[in-house]
């Protein structure tokens, strides 16, 4: 990496398209944490931004005073003692409305020369997983959004959800992976489309939330990644430009990346603790005091995937009952999840208690909508060189502005402090 010290980000450009972008693209981090303003900020900047479609109801009642979560719960209160969530459903049409509230107000409000893509998780299955997704696509599509990015899932039908929408040709398409092998799964079933992704994500072991590896995560190396994925694409002579992600911190640690034929980095961790990102800010505090043997990786999330998180978020070990009927986010077709089985199994277990403590799965629809399930990047700890401290003892936020430009413009593995 020393080799590549002094050069800069900026010294790379990203094309998708006709587009040429500051090769920097700021991840979706849900629910809300990737907010219309920082993706806003990246886009004025030059670069690429997220909005996250997680929980978009309920992002949309939060942002919009929309009513959506209070008119579902009132729509399945009858069902909330029931452990049986099979009947609770999402209303397609006020998905697809809130959605385009979401994605339309930000691309109304988006100035300069960059873009603003949507993550979009395969695994918010809403028990009707490729219903509500085609939805979710759909309407992002229709509300105008820059591209799409494909996250949390193989994704294998995706691109087939909404391959009859008139922008699917024009709009830029993109696939998180972090492995070959699930490159080209998803490569393979979206062919009969017609259509290649215009980029791809290469998320490492190191990135914040959930991963696309099992516990032994620790013995991958997002590299080496890299390197098979770039050589496999070169011997299938397939030109689309790889994004490495996770556990990039400095802007050094981008150009080396870029350095090996890259076409731009994603980069989170660095932007939860900017005034932009929608972490309330005593949350981000606990981010910036974290030390490193106060990051785990656990496997609490009812969708599966091992998860990265402070060990203190308060959402570890509570044993709330399901809020299904308000959220139901993970709910698969049959209308189970992890969660709701965890949490009845303490009940019968403990059935004159007044409250239960659920330790190997969380709510994770409740929680994350809370900002009480504290997801992380693997280099939170180091959040703190990155900024000043105020005089009472607490850390200074940043503006996402500093932090973008800290990425572009940075050499020799520096960090610029605040003024």
């Amino acid at each position: 990496m020393e080799k590549f010290a002094m050069k800069r980000v900026d010294d790379f450009r990203l094309r998708l398209g006709k587009k040429e972008l500051v090769p920097i693209m700021v991840g979706g981090m849900g629910v809300d944490i990737s907010t219309a303003e920082l993706s806003l900020e990246a886009a004025r900047l030059g670069g690429i931004g997220h909005i996250s479609d997680a929980m978009v109801p309920t992002v949309s009642d939060r942002r919009f005073n929309t009513k959506y979560v209070k008119n579902k719960l009132r729509q399945f209160k009858f069902n909330v003692a029931n452990t049986d969530k099979a009947i609770v459903k999402f209303d397609l049409g006020l998905l697809a409305e809130a959605t385009a509230l979401h994605v339309g107000r930000t691309m109304e409000a988006k100035r300069g020369t960059g873009l603003i893509f949507i993550n979009c998780m395969e695994k918010l299955t809403m028990n009707a997983p490729k219903e509500t997704l085609r939805v979710r696509l759909k309407a992002a599509l229709d509300a105008g959004i820059d591209g799409i990015t494909l996250a949390a899932g193989l994704h294998l039908g995706s691109f087939a959800l909404m391959e009859d929408h008139p922008r699917f040709r024009d709009v830029q398409l993109g696939i998180i992976v972090s492995s070959l092998r699930a490159l080209q799964l998803f490569l393979k079933k979206s062919a009969r489309t017609g259509r290649l992704p215009d980029y791809i994500v290469i998320e490492g072991p190191l990135a914040g939330g959930h991963l696309g590896f099992g516990m032994d995560w620790s013995q991958y190396d997002l590299v080496k990644i890299v390197l098979e994925i770039r050589d496999w694409m070169k011997a299938e002579q397939l030109d689309i430009p790889l994004i490495p992600a996770g556990g990039i911190f400095t802007g050094s640690d981008a150009v080396a990346f870029m350095e090996m034929g890259a076409a731009a980095v994603q980069v989170a961790t660095r932007f939860t603790v900017a005034n932009e990102c929608g972490l309330p800010e005593d949350v981000q505090q606990e981010y910036f005091k974290t030390s490193e043997s106060n990051i785990v990786v656990n496997t609490i999330s009812p969708t599966g995937y091992p998860m990265r998180m402070l060990a203190n978020s308060p959402a570890i070990g509570t044993g709330i009952r399901p809020n299904c009927e308000a959220f139901g986010y993970l709910l698969d077709s049959n209308g189970n999840c992890q969660y709701i089985e965890a949490y009845n199994r303490e009940v019968a277990l403990h059935p004159d208690a007044k409250k239960v403590h659920v330790m190997d799965k969380t709510c994770l629809c409740t929680h994350m909508r809370n900002f009480e399930l504290w997801t992380c990047g693997h280099y939170t700890y180091r959040l703190k060189d990155t900024t000043r401290r105020n005089e009472d003892g607490s850390y200074r936020l940043l503006s996402a502005e500093h932090i973008f430009r800290d990425y572009q413009f940075s050499t020799d593995n520096k960090i610029a402090l605040p003024d």
